[in-house]
């Protein structure tokens, strides 16, 4: 691993003043998970969280913030807004949402959370990030991550008219969605060596994140703590799934929306 041959850069310390955070990642929201959909806004409508901390792949794909002039996006965003003006939202970008930008954040009023970053708060501090950077055996994805996060690629893309870049994303979803179908794929996990490296860089000894669809709660050497989130998908693609990873006085609880 690259990153165990010096010292790894600076992690970014966020700060909220809140004694009850639900964490979420991975709902893929998109037209076509109207069920998925509406349980997130029911959550974001009920939960007796005092902030929210979305980390990443909120969206099935995010082509540019002028996809915003399209129904669905701007119903999420107009939700995602209604939160952010009573409580803390906190949003991380994913692998399918990299490209959330500048617009996204002004129209929901969500904070921009860099990936990783130490988030800090009354209950103490825990090491946030999404996960797909760490997932070094998936050489592949690894390359494919390189190439959509350079910038000459990015400002090509968006370069392209909504609705091509639109097709694109549809394409690339269906391609997605045929390789999770294989029996034989499996999503890479984190390379748990590089988290442990970069939980010491961040004087943190808890780790959350999400990408690999995986939940659970896993200790690790010298007491080290890992939460995986679960994904969302409440339209019948495989088992009925949503979870939110409550973080209080109490501490770390997995719970279905209904009970926040």
């Amino acid at each position: 691993m690259s990153e165990s041959q010096g010292a790894l850069p600076e992690v970014a310390s966020v700060w909220v003043q809140a004694e009850v955070i639900d964490v979420v990642s991975d709902l893929h929201l998109s037209p076509d998970m109207p069920r998925t959909l509406a349980a997130f806004l029911a959550c974001l409508g009920s939960t007796q969280a005092q902030a929210l901390v979305l980390l990443g792949d909120v969206f099935e794909a995010w082509v540019g913030d002028d996809v915003l002039s399209q129904p669905f996006e701007a119903e999420c965003a107009l939700a995602l807004r209604a939160f952010a003006q009573q409580r803390p939202l906190l949003v991380m970008r994913g692998n399918r949402d990299f490209l959330l930008g500048p617009a996204f954040f002004e129209a929901t009023g969500a904070q921009d959370l860099p990936d990783p970053c130490v988030l800090r708060s009354p209950l103490g501090q825990a090491l946030l990030a999404h996960g797909d950077a760490w997932c070094v055996a998936d050489t592949a994805y690894q390359q494919f991550r390189a190439q959509v996060r350079h910038s000459a690629w990015q400002s090509a893309f968006l370069a392209k008219p909504l609705a091509e870049r639109l097709a694109i994303a549809q394409g690339l979803r269906a391609a997605s969605q045929a390789h999770q179908q294989d029996p034989n794929h499996s999503h890479a996990d984190v390379d748990l060596e590089m988290a442990g490296q970069h939980l010491a860089a961040a004087n943190c000894n808890v780790l959350v994140h999400g990408h690999t669809h995986k939940p659970g709660t896993q200790g690790w050497g010298s007491g080290l703590l890992r939460h995986v989130l679960s994904d969302w998908d409440l339209d019948g693609h495989g088992t009925p799934r949503c979870e939110v990873l409550r973080w209080s006085q109490a501490g770390w609880h997995r719970l279905p929306p209904s009970a926040c």
